[in-house]
């Protein structure tokens, strides 16, 4: 299997990056961006090669460092941190996976970040109809070990249409169903660090399971993929 680990390098060219946010110094540094983007890309690849061996994985993307600044109040033209993304392959494996790293400030997340809107009134009526199974999952103790507790965006009240009694309205009214593990940049440059994502990102499966099987049929258990 690839080996692979993030450097000191890497982070350093990060800080040095966001105290030098132009053009210019990141002209003068572009041989040394390609070096270092290429490194961290080897890593991502060995995430990927990891994952296979328990997940269906159709593609890794590395975001581009380059920002979009016509719609940002923020006009400084590049991220300060690398990043990059899994696709789980087939219509009937849901979720995504993504991997930020930056100095002080690096994490991987998985879930559901911005579901379609048929997706999100699909999950609703799911956890409408009996969010028992749903809860067994995320508290799992050895789950809450690795990744803590379920976040995201919601509502401040019911959905239209969904009673805002429901006993299980905190799940329903939320418009994200996503988890985030934090990394401190010791455990980023440690030469398990790989290894550590690949883990977590196992231990996901549960959840992931669930959701493709949520969104993959109808409220009476029928595929919609047929």
């Amino acid at each position: 299997m690839q080996s692979a680990v993030i450097t000191k390098e890497v982070f350093l060219f990060l800080k040095e990056l966001e105290q030098n946010n132009t053009r210019e110094w990141f002209t003068a540094n572009k041989d040394r961006f390609k070096a270092l983007e290429s490194s961290v890309k080897d890593f991502f690849s060995t995430v990927m090669e990891r994952m296979k061996q328990h997940d269906d994985i159709e593609k890794m993307k590395m975001f581009r460092i380059y920002r979009d600044v016509r719609f940002s109040k923020d006009k400084t033209p590049y991220k300060t941190h690398f990043a990059g993304s899994y696709a789980r392959a087939g219509a009937k494996l849901r979720g995504g996976y993504y991997v930020q790293i930056k100095p002080g400030d690096s994490f991987i997340a998985t879930g559901f970040w911005n579901p379609e809107k048929e997706d999100l009134l699909r999950i609703r009526k799911e956890l409408e109809l009996d969010a028992e199974e749903f809860k067994t999952i995320i508290n799992n103790k050895k789950f809450v070990d690795v990744w803590g507790n379920l976040i995201g965006e919601e509502l401040k009240t019911a959905p239209k249409g969904f009673d805002k009694g429901h006993p299980d309205i905190d799940l329903i009214r939320k418009k994200q169903y996503i988890f985030i593990r934090k990394f401190t940049d010791k455990e980023v440059l440690s030469p398990d660090f790989a290894m550590k994502i690949n883990d977590s990102f196992k231990a996901i499966r549960p959840y992931f399971d669930l959701m493709s099987d949520i969104l993959t049929t109808n409220l009476n258990g029928e595929s919609l993929l047929d």
